[in-house]
This record gives structure tokens, C-alpha cells and sequence, in this order.
């Protein structure tokens, strides 16, 4: 780091998130993590504020991270119940939530995700589907909707050197909604719901 005091440029806010997002796929960062380090790149005006965007990860030159021995997540389903799914949850290329006659809660925000791009799909007839992410990681939402509904909610922001989901979307009088969710809302599932229609956070389809 050069003089603490000295202005940053767009070019090292970039550096510091594809340092962040090495940190990421390496494991040592969760989704929510990483997008609330980004949010304080972003934010930084100085070289003195990145400080706190490196706090407990060790530089380019430390010791790589152990690799995890949990399995990825490729399958989430529900048949006539509710299944919920969060926490470190490891996504790896792709992964299925597919239920019918049911409720599932897929909470991404604690992922561990393993390359840049992941894509998740989503197959629903007869039930209701609710993915959660992380409000500055790129979520791209897709699909067809019949006799249901498919809506996002939250603040659509692309972040460039991000990682991004693909969320795509097939729903029979189902409902699939996607969540991006602010850092400071809290994890209750109907305090993320209040919270969001007080903001004013649903985006057309």
C-alpha cells in the first residue's frame, strides 16, 4: 500500500475486488461476506479505507486455503412439505431446486461458490420457491412463469468483477421469488419481506 492518504482510482477499487473474489472461490469468504467487502471498496476514497476490506485475509502471497470436504450442492426438492436450505452451502457450476406442492427456502447469502459463474434452476408446480442473495453479487433471473409468478425484489446493482447467478425459472402455478437482500436487513425471513416492501424494493418483470 502506498501513502495512506493518497486518492484511489477505479482501477485499484477493481484490483481490490478481484482480490476479494480470489478470497471468495478459495473459500475464505462467504457470498454475504464478500458483498459487504465490496460495498466498502466501493466506498473507499483513500488508500487508508481499503485497511479494513483486507481484515483477517492474508495477502496474495499467503498460504492457500484449505479446500473444503463438503460436498456441492447440485439438488434441493420438496414434495407436498417444506424444505430450508442455508448456510454454507457449497455452490459448485450448477444446482437444482425442483419441488411440487411445496414451500423451499433456498438461503444463498452463506454460500461458499466455487468459480465466477453459477447457474441455478429452479423447477416449481403447485408450490412456492424463495431464493435469498446477497444484494451486490450479479443475479441475472430467467424463465417462464404459467399461471404463477416469477418477481425480484431488491436493488438490481451490477458490480463489475463480481461473481453472478444465474437464476432460471420454470413454474407451473408456482411462485419463484428472488431475493436480493441488504446487508443490514437482518435474517429473518418475514423481517427481509417487511423490509423490502417499505423500501419500495420489487422490480417490474
Amino acid at each position: 500500500m502506498g501513502d495512506p492518504e493518497e486518492r484511489l482510482s477505479d482501477a485499484e477499487r477493481d484490483q481490490a475486488v478481484a482480490w476479494l473474489r480470489d478470497h471468495l472461490l478459495s473459500g475464505r469468504l462467504t457470498l454475504e461476506e464478500f458483498s459487504e467487502r465490496v460495498d466498502e471498496v466501493h466506498a473507499a476514497r483513500v488508500q487508508a479505507d481499503l485497511e479494513q476490506v483486507q481484515l483477517g485475509l492474508p495477502s496474495r502471497r499467503g498460504l492457500p486455503a484449505v479446500p473444503s470436504q463438503r460436498r456441492a450442492t447440485h439438488l434441493t426438492g420438496a414434495l407436498l412439505g417444506k424444505v430450508v436450505k442455508r448456510g454454507r452451502i457449497k455452490l459448485r457450476g450448477w444446482t437444482v431446486a425442483v419441488g411440487a406442492f411445496c414451500d423451499v427456502d433456498l438461503d444463498l447469502r452463506q454460500a461458499d461458490i466455487h468459480g465466477m459463474r453459477t447457474a441455478l434452476t429452479v423447477l416449481v408446480g403447485f408450490g412456492n420457491v424463495d431464493v435469498y442473495v446477497p444484494e451486490n453479487v450479479n443475479v441475472t433471473v430467467s424463465g417462464l412463469a404459467v399461471g404463477g409468478h416469477r418477481r425480484e425484489w431488491g436493488v438490481d446493482v451490477e458490480r463489475r468483477g463480481s461473481t453472478e447467478i444465474s437464476v432460471r425459472v420454470m413454474s407451473l402455478f408456482g411462485t419463484v421469488d428472488v431475493w436480493r437482500v441488504p446487508a443490514d436487513v437482518p435474517g429473518d425471513y418475514g423481517q427481509i419481506f417487511r423490509e423490502l416492501q417499505a423500501r419500495q424494493g420489487e422490480l417490474p418483470p
